[in-house]
């Protein structure tokens, strides 16, 4: 499946306002020259920037327009709009593939129509278009939240099965499962896009296509611009990639250059019309679109939108924190770097996938078109830094009209009367479930004969201890403690025996010894079980498995379990990693998911209890105030070490990756100050694997070579060379890629000393090590994992608290 960062695609336009009839211009010449307000000399340096990124192979060629106000003032073809299987040179007339263009000039225009015609509000509910779309907590989803990527529904749909239609991508998106509530995060989303899509279908009577076409094309006179291109324009149109009919990433047998068929998969397979993506069109075209919306919905005398449709659809809507967007359009956000360096944030834009962009300045009135191919032939071109440097270019050559312009002058951001960002608003401390229950007194507990299963990880925001609270709490009698691995204070990293608590004389029977599993004999007296642990976020940490154990014998003897939720400490929503082979499963991978899991442990309870059939009479205590993308650090709560070599968040951050291949002959740094900071081995060249991890610039890691003697594990007492990782952005990182990585460059160096074999039982994925094993490219490996994330996405939203 495709990730979110390479298909979030854009279209960006360049500031402000086109010019008159492109076929009256002369090629590269700005028109009307007494009347031009763009310095020349400047747009003439553009040309030399896209051929030089063409050397590089990351384009054919491109078809750059530059304009301001009512006027097109540049306009160039550069080098080719194909390469295979023969050369053709560019023209300016070409037609191309606008990819996810298609949101902004197509879908949000359509949108707002309706809106302003009174035929839907920006708070309708999506359900109310979309039968059964409430299914899953979907309920309040609404046009504004699919306009502005809020919706919390997953980038695009799972593309491994075999599926095909409008109707049966509709289906799916019905039964798609929220990965956030509605409002809470900015997640770029070909879903959101393509429900707009079919709700402009079902509120006009026409499908999206005919709709655009009647509505806004044709008034417009921008005849080339259409879904499904007739094969009578075959020849002017740019092609993009050889692929399949419906596959992706494009490979296989059956793969065929796309031309005239849209790029996108997944709007390949819902027929060549979708909201997202489907949409082909010229420079000059969408130069009018550009004047459109610069002139207020107007284009010669024909109104399209009213002005304050275009206000409100151009404006920032969301993003007072984080990304700031527009409804559709982008503003300022992690995607926007293709307005370039000058451009002021209150200029808008969107790119697209196969190259495309547009960004448009209302304070400048100037206008930038970039259209390529970059994904022609073989799909590993890159324009993202190029777009960047021709906005810079063509805002640089604005000359005049900028008086009284300055950073941000349409952000909608609150910057202070210093010019300073206004600080954060101060949020409610996070309290954990113990908290929640010990503020009713423990009243659900009162005349209970009670287990606990905990370790000294149980702990209220005041240090109180789960174990005292109980064991004093009014009309509570705590009868007996359970200890998983690493023991009652958690110090352990072998076989726990059954001991006794010293302060309150309880029996501590130990589920990480001679069973792991509480018997009858355990369970007998008890009416009720507590479990209070901290996770950490990994499928092969063993809580979640001895609460499970605890959780299928209280069900086999009625005896309701209450599990106190706690933080996930690496977040709870990023999910990574391959799923556990079914066959596979044991004590460090209980149920199949991926590595990284991205739910709390009361969650994990739940999905257990509901897919597993456990049956179990399950009370789980929620926290309150934490939200899905906290880390540990932004709870308030105390770290307290949740296992001997857990010890800080950078630790807990990369063991969802490390830990996975501490079962191979590498030291993980168990023995060290840093365990999980560092892997090496005798037998390693620490500078060799510096440079190699460091080559493949992973996302939010740097390495560098180093030399440490753990004092006990593996390599007790001798010396290994290895690497030292350091977390330089943890909401980039990919800890299990990270994983995977190291272990790939183990394989290719060190292929008779690495026992890579080893790792299977916490990777848990056959085809994974295969597939090292093989040669295979890391992030190919990577990417095969995109099926059983999305589909660990969609099973837990059925069982997430917050």
């Amino acid at each position: 499946m495709r990730t979110l960062l390479i298909r979030a695609g854009f279209p960006l336009v360049f500031a402000a306002l086109l010019g008159p009839v492109l076929s009256a211009q002369r090629e590269g010449a700005p028109a009307h020259p007494a009347a031009a307000s763009l310095d020349a000399k400047r747009l003439n340096e553009i040309p030399a920037l896209v051929e030089a990124a063409i050397a590089e192979k990351k384009l054919p060629g491109a078809v750059v327009l530059v304009g301001r106000g009512d006027r097109v003032l540049y306009q160039k073809a550069i080098g080719n709009r194909a390469v295979e299987p023969s050369t053709e040179p560019m023209t300016l007339d070409t037609i191309f593939d606008l990819a996810s263009l298609t949101k902004v000039v197509a879908t949000t225009t359509s949108v707002m129509k309706l809106v302003e015609d009174g035929k839907i509000r920006m708070n309708d509910r999506v359900a109310t278009f979309i039968p059964g779309f409430e299914r899953y907590k979907k309920a309040e989803i609404t046009i504004r939240h699919l306009l502005t990527h809020t919706s919390g529904l997953r980038p695009d749909l799972d593309l491994a099965d075999a599926w095909t239609g409008s109707d049966e991508a509709i289906r799916l998106a019905i039964d798609e499962v929220p990965t956030s509530a509605p409002g809470e995060r900015f997640v770029y989303s070909d879903i959101n896009f393509f429900l707009l899509g079919d709700i402009v279908r079902r509120v006009s009577g026409k499908p999206l296509d005919e709709f655009a076409r009647t509505e806004i094309f044709l008034p417009l006179e921008m005849t080339d611009t259409m879904f499904l291109p007739p094969e009578s324009l075959r020849a002017r149109i740019a092609p993009t990639e050889k692929c399949t009919p419906y596959g992706w990433p494009c490979e296989g047998a059956d793969v065929h250059m796309l031309r005239g068929v849209v790029h996108d998969p997944t709007a390949r397979r819902m027929g060549g019309v979708a909201g997202h993506a489907g949409l082909f069109s010229t420079a000059a075209d969408l130069s009018i679109f550009c004047r459109m919306l610069l002139d207020d919905g107007e284009y010669k005398g024909v109104r399209v939108l009213s002005p304050l449709t275009v206000a409100k659809m151009t404006g920032p809507v969301v993003g007072s924190e984080g990304p700031m967007r527009g409804l559709g359009w982008d503003i300022d956000s992690p995607y926007s770097s293709n307005r370039g360096e000058l451009l002021p944030i209150g200029s808008f834009g969107h790119t697209g996938f196969t190259g495309t962009s547009i960004w448009i300045d209302p304070a400048t009135r100037e206008f930038v078109v970039f259209l390529s191919n970059r994904v022609h032939p073989d799909g590993k071109g890159d324009v993202t830094p190029l777009r960047a440097r021709v906005a810079t270019v063509a805002a640089s050559a604005v000359t005049e009209g900028v008086e009284g312009i300055r950073a941000h002058p349409i952000t909608g951001r609150d910057f202070g009367a210093a010019g300073a960002p206004a600080a954060p608003p101060s949020r409610a401390p996070v309290q954990s479930g113990l908290d929640v229950l010990r503020a009713q007194e423990f009243a659900p507990l009162r005349g209970k004969r009670v287990g606990l299963l905990t370790n000294h990880t149980g702990r209220a925001r005041d240090g109180a201890t789960t174990i005292d609270l109980l064991f004093s709490a009014k009309d509570v009698k705590l009868v007996s403690l359970f200890s998983p691995e690493h023991g009652i204070r958690g110090i352990l990293d072998a076989n726990v025996p059954s001991a006794v608590d010293e302060k309150t004389k309880l029996p501590i029977t130990s589920l990480y010894g001679d069973t792991r599993r509480p018997t009858a004999a355990m369970l007998q007296n008890l009416d009720a079980i507590v479990i209070d642990l901290q996770d950490i976020g990994a499928r092969f940490y063993t809580y979640m498995t001895t609460m499970a154990y605890v959780m299928e014998e209280a069900a086999k003897r009625g005896l309701p379990v209450f599990v106190l939720d706690r933080p996930n400490p690496v977040n709870g929503w990023q999910v990574e990693g391959p799923s556990v082979d079914k066959d596979a499963l044991a004590f460090t991978s209980y149920f199949p998911m991926p590595i990284r899991h991205g739910m709390t442990l009361g969650e994990l309870a739940k999905l257990f209890n509901g897919e597993n059939k456990i049956g179990a009479n399950l009370i789980v205590y929620p926290m309150k105030n934490w939200r899905r993308d906290d880390w540990f650090d932004e709870t308030a709560l105390p770290w307290i070490s949740p296992s001997p070599n857990m010890r800080n968040m950078n630790e807990a951050a990369l063991y969802p990756g490390i830990g996975a291949i501490e079962g191979t002959n590498i030291s993980v740094g168990r023995g060290t100050d840093t365990p999980f900071e560092h892997v090496g081995a005798p037998w390693i060249d620490g500078v060799q694997l510096a440079e190699a991890l460091n080559a493949r610039a992973l996302p939010g890691v740097r390495f560098y070579p180093e030399r440490f003697t753990p004092s006990s594990n593996k390599y007790a007492n001798e010396e290994c060379q290895g690497v030292f990782i350091i977390v330089t952005d943890r909401a980039a990182l990919r800890p299990v890629r990270v994983g995977l990585e190291i272990a790939a460059a183990l394989t290719k160096t060190y292929p008779s000393q690495f026992q890579l074999e080893a790792a299977g039982r916490l990777f848990g994925s056959r085809d994974t090590l295969a597939r090292l094993q093989a040669g295979d490219d890391p992030a190919a490996i990577a990417a095969s994992w995109g099926v059983a994330e999305a589909r660990w996405r969609l099973l837990r939203g059925r069982y997430l608290l917050y």
